[in-house]
């Protein structure tokens, strides 16, 4: 398989995983060329033209050539100079490597990630919290979060990986969507009761077992073991968290409970006066998950040989 090829079939799988479904993905790329139709013609030249076929800013090939062969993949969810230098080492040594995969993003993807964040409001749309407000809400945090990436240093380890002429990709909201659809999929058939019953299916998980046996079991952060999980809402894709004032909304809709990788305490506080029940499954675990289960569908067209690190442990099913 050449990188080129890999590329698209992990957009394509990652796509069939969108909680937004086909209809809407079409939809948001009409809008980006749109956008791109009152750019200026600096800022077009400047574009990133994989925007109009790739709905997901955070996954992108970050450096090597598109006709490279790959049967070996060194993955972890954060790779950055030291991974790197650490695949380069490797191969020193006599091991293969042909692609080093992060999860989280790097370079201008990591730069950009932002916008994958519009997930986020189908997801609350679908489960009834809707309307011009909840949008702006997201709007805000959206830029929230550019203010924040804009000034960082992204294109460290991609420089890394062009002076060690290694290639580079991430894979970010492409695996998050396998993961929220596991979600999705295992309470629409276990109908958990109580906050321990999420607990339940949460540990009889590869991926979360190996996160307990670490120290990083899936906890409930707010809420007791026999509380009602009433409406639950699955925050596993989208980027990052969502707007801090959500939280009233959310409960006004009658979500009781939600499953979350991750919370900032900033978040907890909003959560928490709004009565909600917060089980965090596991930031790393869950990214793991995700990233196995889109593996397991590249798997299915070619054998690939897997390096793990940096928390990623390769699981096939």
């Amino acid at each position: 398989m050449k990188l080129g090829e890999f590329y698209k079939l992990i957009v394509k799988e990652g796509a069939r995983q969108d909680p937004r479904g086909s209809s809407q993905i079409t939809k948001y790329l009409n809008s980006v060329r749109t956008e791109y139709k009152k750019l200026s013609p600096a800022e077009q030249k400047a574009f990133d033209k994989e925007k109009f076929t790739n709905p997901y800013s955070d996954t992108r090939i970050l450096y090597g050539p598109i006709d490279k062969t790959i049967k070996t993949i060194m993955i972890g969810i954060d790779m950055e100079t030291a991974e790197l230098l650490l695949a380069d080492r490797l191969k020193s040594r006599g091991r293969k490597i042909d692609l080093v995969m992060a999860h989280h993003p790097e370079g201008h993807a990591r730069s950009d990630f932002y916008r994958v964040m519009n997930v986020i409001y189908d997801i609350l749309k679908q489960n009834g919290v809707t309307g011009p407000k909840i949008k702006t809400m997201l709007d805000d945090r959206m830029n929230e979060v550019l203010r924040r990436v804009i000034t960082a240093n992204s294109m460290q380890s991609v420089d890394a990986a062009r002076l060690l002429n290694i290639p580079f990709m991430c894979a970010h909201t492409v695996a998050d969507n396998f993961a929220y659809q596991y979600f999705y999929n295992l309470i629409k058939k276990e109908k958990p009761k109580k906050l321990s019953d999420i607990l339940d299916l949460l540990y009889a998980v590869p991926e979360y077992n190996i996160a307990m046996k670490n120290n990083q079991s899936p906890k409930i952060i707010l809420g007791s073991r026999n509380d009602k999980c009433g409406k639950i809402l699955i925050e596993m894709t989208g980027g990052t968290e969502g707007p801090k004032d959500i939280y009233k909304h959310l409960a006004k809709h009658k979500i009781k409970t939600i499953i979350a990788m991750h919370m900032s305490e900033e978040h907890f506080k909003k959560a928490k006066k709004s009565k909600i029940n917060v089980i965090i499954a596991g930031h790393i675990s869950s990214d793991t998950l995700g990233l196995n289960l889109l593996m397991d569908e590249i798997e299915k067209r070619q054998k690939l040989n897997i390096i793990s690190c940096s928390g990623f442990t390769r699981i096939r099913r």
